[in-house]
């Protein structure tokens, strides 16, 4: 390496990262990183998933391990295969694949035997209390647990008990399993918690088999150590629920059940993203009333959702990356996000001409005869992508905002007696506005400068602005779909007491423009195709349209110039 050159400094690595480290270093695990993705199927997963299964499957693959991707499936009420392969396809679709497919389900039988076991132990006991009754009995922060009266059960009958719920022989709800822990605990999770209720209800795969079915915390740890998970990587909400999971795994003290060493679970700050709501449960509100399209609607934050919004798996990695790895709870700029796509699409997305709110433009000064093609390039900076040719006529459409009629100071698009040029085309000049009978400007009539083909004068003077523009005669009429932040508050749970958080929710989210007019390339774009429309911004295609009639969706804009001068007067 030349000497002149700087020598890069090491990535320093994250928190987790040095966990992993250690590990290796002193032989845990033999070295090896086992690590997982744990997604309950009862919903679709959204931007915080993707950083946690970037995170999952990209240090697994960094240490040349793997990472198994396992359904947590306990709740049967409200899981459904749609999930389960909404979630497969996200998984993928961000570039990664898993080393084994699990469910919780598979480990059931293991479950209902490790929990007899733990009866037999003295270390958990049938409960009769009703939901409220144990509620009450946990206390709170401030208040000590006290006791179940069913507590002191003897092994023998407690066994006598589970097995009786398994057969189905009580109501749902009349009896519950519990761990025997410490009811005077600090930590409300140690406070005998619940490990089986009972639940009639059908299973996406077991079907009526069961009908008592494991707590999340009880079936998360056991999960882990069947599958020889080495770092149990979670969201920050479940470190106060770490003492519980290495409990149910550290009652196996004869290693009968688990092989050593156990899981280590690892938590990290959750992401949260400013103006967008993560909860699972006020996005299927969001969904069911209608508020949106669907789950993939463009405007929700799940990865359905960008995927046909137009962003790519690898401006969400990048956006995953830059957010990094964090011990606090922390809030992204929705900006960031936006940075992440504009800097993949500013590379790869191929240039198109796109008039979205069409002014039509009439050169008076040329004839049909004179219509002829310029060629334009794909992309600016990348001339492997080609060029394309259009056609330049004398009817043509600009974009409304392209035109003042009283133009402000550094104004450089259209304007009475003002000249532009036609972006490859050539040099207009406006000599005359048209306006219908509400004094709306429909027309501008023009003159061109015929010795200016490919957009140059001539005699070297200096036309500053440059307008994107179509055929009127070749245009492909399209819809297009204008995204805008779902929520007007950079917090949408910051909402006063009793105010309801929808009364947030932007009614300016979402505009649809039904008479866009695209150069003729576009005729027959395919779902899921991205272009940058020349001045305007980063767009894909939307599965509603169709051949002919294509329906596009803004994924981002420009950043624009003018808005900022013109914001500053």
């Amino acid at each position: 390496m030349s000497a002149d050159l700087p020598i890069p400094e090491p990535k320093k690595l994250h928190f987790i990262e040095e966990i992993v480290e250690a590990d290796r270093a002193s032989g845990k695990h033999g070295g090896r990183v086992l690590t997982r993705f744990p997604p309950e199927p009862n919903g679709y997963l959204h931007i915080g998933h993707a950083k946690s299964i970037c995170l999952n499957f990209g240090l697994a693959k960094a240490y040349g391990g793997g990472t198994n991707l396992r359904f947590d499936d306990t709740n049967p009420v409200k899981e459904d295969v749609e999930y389960v392969d909404s979630i497969r396809e996200d998984v993928q679709w961000l570039g990664f694949q898993w080393k084994g497919e699990h469910y919780a389900s598979d480990y059931f039988p293991f479950l209902c035997d490790y929990a007899e076991y733990l009866i037999q132990q003295g270390k958990a006991y049938v409960c009769d209390l009703s939901e409220a009754e144990i509620r009450e009995y946990r206390g709170n922060f401030h208040t000590p647990g006290r006791p179940s009266p069913y507590r002191d059960r003897s092994p023998e009958e407690n066994l006598d008990l589970f097995r009786r719920m398994k057969a189905g022989e009580f109501s749902d709800g009349s009896r519950v399993l519990r761990a025997k822990i410490d009811m005077q605990s600090g930590n409300m999770n140690l406070r005998d918690p619940l490990m089986y209720r009972i639940r009639r209800a059908h299973h996406h795969r077991t079907g009526d088999t069961w009908c008592i079915y494991p707590m999340y915390d009880y079936a998360h740890g056991v999960s882990d150590a069947i599958e020889t998970i080495t770092h149990s990587i979670c969201t920050l909400e479940f470190e106060d629920h770490r003492p519980l999971y290495e409990w149910f795994l550290e009652q196996d003290a004869e290693g009968k059940f688990f092989q050593r060493p156990l899981p280590r679970q690892i938590e990290f700050a959750r992401l949260n993203l400013t103006y967008t709501v993560m909860s699972k449960r006020r996005l299927l509100q969001l969904v069911q009333e209608g508020i949106v399209r669907g789950w993939d609607d463009p405007r929700m934050p799940t990865i359905c959702g960008l995927r046909r919004r137009g962003y790519t798996p690898e401006a969400v990695r990048a956006f995953a990356e830059r957010v990094g790895v964090a011990k606090r709870d922390m809030v992204a700029d929705v900006g960031l996000l936006e940075f992440c796509i504009r800097e993949d699409q500013e590379k790869r997305a191929p240039r198109r001409m796109a008039v979205l709110r069409p002014l039509k433009v009439v050169i008076t000064n040329m004839t049909d005869a004179e219509a002829f093609e310029v060629e334009v390039a794909n992309h600016p900076d990348d001339p492997a992508m080609g060029t394309r040719r259009l056609p330049f006529t004398r009817e043509l459409f600009i974009d409304q905002d392209d035109f003042r009629e009283e133009a402000p100071k550094k104004w450089f698009r259209l304007a009475p007696g003002a000249e532009v040029r036609l972006r490859g085309a050539a040099l207009v000049t406006c000599r005359e506005v048209l306006k219908d009978a509400a004094g709306n400007v429909v027309e501008l009539r023009c003159e061109w400068d015929a010795a200016s083909k490919g957009g140059n004068a001539p005699d070297g003077r200096k036309v500053k602005g440059t307008l994107h523009w179509v055929s009127a005669p070749h245009a492909v009429k399209a819809e297009v779909r204008l995204y805008e932040p779902l929520f007007t508050q950079e917090d949408p749970m910051d909402v006063p007491e009793g105010q309801d958080w929808k009364a947030l929710l932007n009614p300016a989210s979402l505009e649809v423009l039904t008479d866009a007019r695209l150069e003729p390339s576009l005729r027959d774009a395919r779902p899921g195709e991205r272009f940058q429309f020349e001045r305007t911004g980063y767009f894909a295609v939307d599965p509603d349209g169709r051949p002919g009639a294509p329906v596009f969706n803004r994924t981002v804009g420009l950043k624009d110039s003018w808005s900022k001068i013109e914001a500053k007067g």
